[in-house]
């Protein structure tokens, strides 16, 4: 039977009888079959749309034409591996270096984050001779062995945290031990990474790198304080690490004040290494590290060859290459900063009003709100929480929100694209959203450091970046924003 006329129950019964049970679907008692993407929009087999509140990679928008020209046109005539000599991956890595700090000078194309983080974790290693890596509590930084063992969002939940890694605490001044009230929340909160450093150090363990978003996404769409990376990579770099900032869900323009998040903590930080993905390609498979001349170096002098077969293949850099234009073409990092800057004020409006709105942390489209139970404990709204991805936006507004379990968070993801209609949706939406509590029993005798959390993070990225992982195509152009929404549980 031809794809196109199999039945959302057959293709059901096929995957569950191909497809390991590990391999889950969002909504997995009724799935939803996805059949075409535009934009932010996504249209299941029967022609219903929806508005992509999950994907977190289409930057500027699925199937944006330019992007989708660029693929077509260099697949016409050439894709191979990497090893003949082409000019589009040096054209791509040229465009890269002209958005980083000059010292980042080297470039490894990949096709995955999780390949990025892997290959900046065996850099980091044979740079400093040392084994040990610091993370901070909650990191995701992707799904292959290695890289598993560095998240404790992950370990947790399997063999758990293995001798040569050592957690620090993020560095959150609304559910944190340094609060916003703190004199220096950045130096304390680094304080913390000196001391995980030194304990680890009494043991004889050494450090080799320091992981971590430059914005903690699946932490909780957390901002680190200003100058806390500063401080952690002089505590990281005297004990002889690296620092690496993982940049695949929070760079390329989504800040607004700056093409990667890193810069947010001043023009004179500058990480060792910077690894890229997910938007790097808007949906096709790319990924990217940058590092110094002194680290490439030193992998360089063990004699093995780096090769990847379809890491910055001409395809892959010409997709890469497409996706720079549009972000440039369109100003979507000043549209990021632009929209961003609308919620902000608008969600700071609805605090005023509504108790259940906590905190409302932010920089360009990479925003969280706290839903909260009680504003002197800060105990997590959880339910209420749930209850807005799971049931809410799914059910009444045509979102397609997806829920990651785990014992400490729920995270679904919403992008939206804001045209004046959708701006005053959400605007609705948010005045709707306190009027929930209502439905669920406050149960405020959990103690206010309890682990767990509910917040709500309106993410932003776009079909172009900052404009939408799920910008609207309109009249054949791409609108500029989009909303990236994850409620944390």
């Amino acid at each position: 039977m031809a794809a196109d006329q199999r039945g959302k129950a057959a293709t059901l019964a096929l995957r569950r009888r191909l497809l390991s049970n590990s391999c889950r679907l969002f909504f997995p008692e009724d799935p939803i079959k996805i059949v075409r993407g535009q934009g932010q929009y996504m249209y299941d087999e029967q022609g219903a749309e929806y508005i992509d509140c999950i994907n977190n990679v289409a930057h500027v928008g699925h199937c944006h034409p330019l992007v989708v020209q660029a693929a077509h046109e260099q697949n016409q005539v050439l894709n191979t591996n990497s090893r003949y000599l082409h000019d589009n991956i040096v054209d791509y890595a040229q465009r890269l270096s002209e958005t980083l700090p000059e010292k980042l000078c080297v470039f490894y194309f990949l096709n995955s984050g999780s390949e990025a983080n892997d290959l900046a974790l065996r850099l980091a290693r044979q740079y400093t001779g040392h084994w040990d890596v610091v993370v901070l509590d909650h990191a995701y930084h992707g799904h292959l062995s290695s890289l598993i063992d560095i998240s404790p969002y992950k370990f947790r939940d399997l063999d758990g945290q293995k001798e040569w890694v050592h957690v620090a605490p993020l560095p959150d001044t609304y559910r944190g031990p340094y609060r916003e009230d703190h004199p220096n929340p950045a130096v304390a909160y680094a304080s913390e990474v000196k001391r995980v450093v030194s304990s680890a150090q009494e043991k004889g363990r050494k450090i080799a790198a320091f992981f971590a978003e430059s914005l903690p996404s699946v932490g909780g769409q957390i901002i680190p304080p200003a100058g806390y990376f500063p401080e952690v990579a002089g505590h990281i770099r005297r004990a002889g690490g690296v620092f690496v900032a993982d940049e695949i869900q929070v760079g390329f323009g989504r800040v607004g004040k700056h093409f990667w998040a890193f810069q947010l903590q001043g023009e004179d930080f500058v990480p060792d290494i910077v690894t890229m993905g997910k938007s790097i390609g808007n949906g096709h498979p790319v990924a990217c590290v940058a590092t110094t001349q002194a680290v490439a170096r030193a992998f360089e002098a063990t004699g093995v060859e780096y090769f990847n077969t379809f890491g910055g293949s001409p395809v892959s850099c010409a997709v890469g290459l497409a996706v720079l234009d549009v972000l440039e073409k369109e100003q979507l990092q000043a549209h990021a900063a632009c929209v961003g800057s609308f919620l902000m004020e608008l969600l700071g409006q609805q605090k005023a009003k509504h108790p259940i709105l906590g905190d409302i942390r932010g920089v360009g489209l990479f925003i969280g709100v706290d839903l909260i139970k009680d504003e002197a404990t800060r105990m997590p709204a959880t339910e209420e929480a749930d209850y807005v991805v799971s049931r809410y936006f799914f059910l009444e507004t045509s979102c397609i929100c997806s829920v990651y379990c785990s014992d400490w968070e729920r995270a679904p993801r919403l992008p939206l694209l804001f045209d004046p209609r959708p701006q005053t949706c959400w605007a609705h939406r948010v005045q709707v959203i306190p009027s929930l509590s209502s439905h669920f029993k406050q149960d405020n005798t959990k103690a206010a450091g309890a682990q767990t959390q509910a917040t709500t993070s309106l993410h932003f990225t776009a079909p172009g970046c900052l404009r939408s992982s799920f910008s609207r195509a309109t009249a054949g152009t791409m609108a500029a924003d989009s909303l990236f929404l994850e409620v944390f549980r």
